[in-house]
């Protein structure tokens, strides 16, 4: 059972930054695709942003754009989602997600894998 790990949400006010990271397997975290999904309560879990296994191609929601930033260093195993300016409809659960060998980002849960447990974003007013 493939797992990915996020991990660096909490509890920051309006206009303030977080960064999240996502671990996974030693062998074959370098060959996914990642993306960044979020769950807000009493909402569909919906696409925020994803990058390809080789770093090519980034993608991002509208509400994404201009404010967060997603990357991925395949030397430490690690992906990122950097966010900036933030604001309370941005609380929600935050999820990573991984697809095997893709050219190009999917922006649907179901061409994803591999699921972490998410962490929590909560941006208070």
């Amino acid at each position: 059972q493939v797992q990915l790990i996020e991990s660096g949400g909490g509890s920051v006010q309006t206009g303030d930054s977080l960064s999240l990271s996502c671990t996974g397997p030693e062998r074959t975290f370098n060959s996914y695709n990642i993306g960044w999904f979020r769950q807000a309560p009493g909402k569909e879990r919906e696409f925020v942003a994803g990058i390809t296994w080789t770093k090519s191609e980034q993608q991002y929601a509208d509400f994404a754009k201009a404010r967060f930033t997603v990357s991925k260093d395949n030397v430490k195993k690690t992906a990122y989602l950097q966010m900036n300016s933030l604001k309370p409809e941005d609380t929600a659960v935050y999820y990573c997600a991984g697809k095997e060998w893709r050219t190009q980002v999917h922006l649907t849960e179901g061409a994803y894998d591999y699921w972490g447990q998410g962490t929590q974003v909560t941006v208070s007013s």
